[in-house]
């Protein structure tokens, strides 16, 4: 399965779910841990568990076997890590306090690129 096929497959999952707010970065020569950020916001703790698991088992099911979950012990954010596309799903103030849109949304030129 090619990257952005598993980029839209996470964002309907999560849409499906009824994920807030659901942006994608495209993270393409800003850094080279993946191709991808989604971030995403629940609406409470249990919502953000609920959306990390089923996007976790979903996932397996079209063959992405070593996604993994960071953060299962924060009620307030969870990390999707796909390997190409990370997710982040925050609690609405969590995810306000950290702007991670605004922080990968700048152009970095490819040689200031983050590892």
């Amino acid at each position: 399965m090619e990257i952005p096929d598993i980029k839209d497959n996470i964002e309907k999952i999560l849409d499906d779910n009824k994920a807030l707010n659901i942006k994608s970065i495209n993270l393409k020569n800003k850094s080279y841990i993946a191709d991808y950020m989604i971030i995403a916001s629940g609406t409470s703790s249990r919502h953000l568990q609920a959306l990390s698991e089923i996007l976790v088992t979903e996932l397996k099911k079209i063959g992405l076997n070593n996604c993994r979950i960071e953060g299962k012990d924060s009620n307030d954010w969870k990390l999707v890590d796909t390997q190409d596309v990370i997710v982040h799903i925050f609690h609405p103030e969590k995810r306000e306090f950290y702007d991670l849109e605004k922080m990968w949304s700048e152009e970095i030129p490819k040689e200031k690129a983050m590892i």
